[in-house]
């Protein structure tokens, strides 16, 4: 288990975190920085050059949720993880790889009133014997402040949020202990172990009466994705197909309304898992079908209808290529193969439909 602190810089997650592991037995402090700093120590100069936090490197994020599982393996847990975390994208990134790990992740926030954490900042003493570089620490934590004002709107629907305003940070812990006990600030990804061994996973597209495809926005990855997912052992692609989107949406589709659009062959890259992807043609949600959407909020926090164009920004280039040949396969009714999003040099026949 992970009890992740968030909150702004200079609201006091690091001395509430030190008082929260006496209170929760076992515990561990795992500081996600210290990942950063052992970067900044080994990549190239113009590498670290090319970012303004540490945050923004891939590294970082894989690191943080692989240190943290390998550290759980020597220690009984929980860690207590003080850091900012106030990207979502990056929050669904390293949120999501510990759920796959089977860690399961409370998520609090200190929030004390704006007025009183200027307060906290201007009295902090962050460097005795440099008040010149204090100063700038206490500076840098108080132009840090519109972004936590801004982030606050997704981490109020994402994560506990503790006014800690009159609280001292002994106080704080224990508020945030009994919050743990309780299990009300646990985060809810649902994700199972990644498999060892590539898969084989089933989308929909569903479009409107624009020819726009629905994208929905799952709670643990950065990008957004087409409703479906893993085929499971023993399972017909079509069936999973029509399973994931009744779990997902809330939809029963016509099993015969179902139609191949493009296989495309993802290979693996990094931890994520590659394998044969199915896309398959679900048809017209009408305005009617469209009202009775219903989220399967543990996985999805949104869903909207995007044009190709629009696509661009939300899905990883191979997914976007992959959607492209599926567009394209359902106007000329040709089924389309695909490697990595990219037709590959094989002749297939034309559907059935088509034919």
């Amino acid at each position: 288990m992970i009890v992740w602190i968030n909150g702004t810089f200079g609201a006091g997650k690091t001395a509430a975190c030190r008082e929260l592991v006496e209170l929760l037995p076992g515990s561990v402090l795992f500081d996600p920085e210290l990942v950063g700093f052992g970067l900044r120590a080994m990549l190239p100069a113009d590498r670290m050059a090319a970012v303004s936090d540490f945050q923004d490197l891939p590294a970082w994020r894989r690191l943080v949720p692989e240190t943290a599982a390998a550290l759980l393996g020597e220690v009984p847990g929980p860690l207590v993880v003080p850091m900012t975390l106030l990207r979502e994208d990056y929050r669904d990134e390293i949120f999501g790889s510990l759920a796959s790990h089977g860690i399961a992740v409370h998520h609090l926030v200190l929030d004390p009133e704006e007025t009183i954490l200027r307060e906290r900042i201007a009295q902090r003493e962050e460097i005795p014997d440099d008040p010149e570089r204090s100063e700038r620490i206490r500076q840098w934590c108080l132009e840090h402040l519109p972004r936590y004002r801004t982030a606050r709107r997704w981490l109020r629907r994402d994560a506990r949020l503790v006014d800690t305003s009159g609280l001292t940070p002994r106080e704080t812990a224990a508020r945030l202990a009994q919050l743990v006990g309780e299990g009300s600030a646990r985060c809810p990804i649902a994700q199972t172990p990644d498999p060892t061994g590539d898969t084989v996973a089933a989308a929909v597209l569903l479009f409107d009466e624009q020819d726009r495809v629905l994208l929905v926005d799952p709670v643990y990855k950065p990008d957004w994705e087409f409703p479906g997912g893993v085929v499971e052992r023993g399972e017909a692609p079509t069936d999973a197909a029509l399973r994931e989107t009744a779990e997902e949406l809330g939809l029963r589709l016509d099993p015969a309304a179902l139609r191949l659009l493009a296989v495309d062959w993802e290979p693996r890259t990094g931890p994520r898992r590659g394998g044969l992807r199915l896309v398959f043609d679900g048809g017209l949600l009408d305005a009617t079908a469209r009202q009775g959407l219903l989220l399967q909020q543990e996985e999805l926090r949104g869903w909207r209808f995007v044009s190709l164009e629009e696509a661009a920004g939300l899905l990883p280039p191979a997914r976007h290529r992959r959607l492209a040949a599926a567009l394209d396969a359902r106007r000329c009714g040709e089924l389309r193969y695909l490697e990595a999003g990219r037709r590959a040099g094989v002749g297939l026949a034309r559907t059935a439909d088509a034919a």
